[in-house]
């Protein structure tokens, strides 16, 4: 069985009072499948590298790496063989950068990026894995006496 390494990000910011979360349509899902932005670990790339990478390519914000989250491990198959993927996630608080202002060479990959309320995101986020790390994200920043 082939093994896969992605890391990705639960990026945040407070607004008005609230935490938001960076959240991604990957490019051919439909309304309302939402997911965290997340890719391939490059060769000999640290995975928080990655996550801070893969965030800025797929929403146009730039973080940084405050702590690491988790890991999500899942199998899938592609092109009728059998993938084991681990992708380690980050929390990543919001530094610049304009949502869903991405360079063209990443636009086929999402169809639409967008802020939302992290306390919605165990509803909103598509798959259960990064449910998951939504909300670590939120416990973490319960935590967190600078929020």
């Amino acid at each position: 069985m082939r093994r896969e390494f992605s890391a990705g990000g639960v990026l945040v910011r407070r607004l008005r009072g609230r935490w938001f979360m960076a959240a991604v349509r990957p490019g051919g899902k439909p309304d309302g499948v939402w997911a965290l932005p997340k890719g391939i670990i490059s060769p000999g790339e640290p995975p928080g590298e990655t996550a801070v990478r893969e965030v800025a390519e797929e929403t146009g914000l730039q973080g940084r790496v405050v702590s690491k989250l988790g890991d999500v491990r899942y199998v899938y198959t592609w092109a009728g063989e059998r993938v084991f993927k681990v992708v380690s996630f980050y929390l990543l608080r919001y530094r610049s950068g304009r949502m869903d202002d991405l360079p063209a060479l990443f636009r086929h990959e999402v169809a639409e990026a967008r802020w939302l309320p992290l306390e919605d995101a165990p509803r909103l986020l598509a798959y259960k894995g990064e449910r998951q790390m939504a909300e670590q994200a939120l416990a973490a920043l319960a935590d967190d006496p600078l929020s």
